[in-house]
């Protein structure tokens, strides 16, 4: 009777440290398969994404020189029209980011920052110059960061960076849905995501103009 019990307890402590076994080698493999998958997804969506505007603007440039004691003025003017091309590219392949199995968490450490390209094609109409005060390059180097001045501040206020900012958020609620339905959790830095619409915040606060 005794030989049956100890066998029957034998038996039993081998069936669960098998079924520990099989479970723990299950969990594992379930873990590094969703791993692969975030992973793969990750790779997805390291692109580069670009957003593409145009732009027009017309600039009077203006400029005067006093001579002779400050009798004589002598002065140049142009009308200058612009049309510029725009682009905002987020580099995803600078997505930054690192995988922690143990407590099932995808941390994203750098989110790259938008970049801004202005190619503005520079016309000048009316150009007006007296012979003592005639155009020169330094004009129109400052006539080009005037241009980029103005251009740059109507893409700030115009669609083009949001729109840009969405395509950037519809790539990384990729990575969000994906991490959501496997059980894991995405953050960033140190806040966790918790839905879409805090990615949308996060993403926000990261690209404020005060950052």
């Amino acid at each position: 009777m005794r030989n049956f019990l100890f066998g029957a307890l034998v038996a039993v402590s081998l069936l669960l440290v098998f079924y520990f076994v099989s479970n723990r080698i299950h969990t594992t493999k379930s873990e590094i398969a969703s791993s692969d998958l975030i992973l793969k997804e990750l790779k997805n969506v390291g692109k580069l994404i670009v957003t593409e505007g145009h732009f027009s603007e017309v600039i009077t440039y203006k400029n005067a020189k006093k001579y002779y004691l400050d009798i004589f003025t002598a002065k140049k003017k142009a009308l200058v029209v612009v049309n510029a091309r725009v682009t905002i590219a987020y580099d995803l392949s600078k997505l930054e980011h690192r995988i922690d199995t143990k407590n099932k968490k995808i941390i994203l450490t750098n989110i790259p920052e938008p970049e801004i390209d202005i190619n503005p094609d520079i016309r000048y109409h009316d150009l007006e110059q007296d012979y003592l005060n005639q155009f020169t390059p330094e004009d129109h180097n400052e006539i080009k960061k005037m241009v980029l001045e103005q251009l740059s501040k109507k893409v700030d206020k115009s669609t083009l960076k949001t729109n840009a900012e969405n395509r950037l958020l519809s790539e990384l609620q990729k990575i969000y849905i994906l991490t959501n339905s496997l059980g894991w959790t995405l953050e960033y830095k140190k806040y966790e995501v918790l839905n879409q619409d805090a990615l949308q915040g996060i993403l926000q606060n990261t690209f404020s103009p005060s950052k």
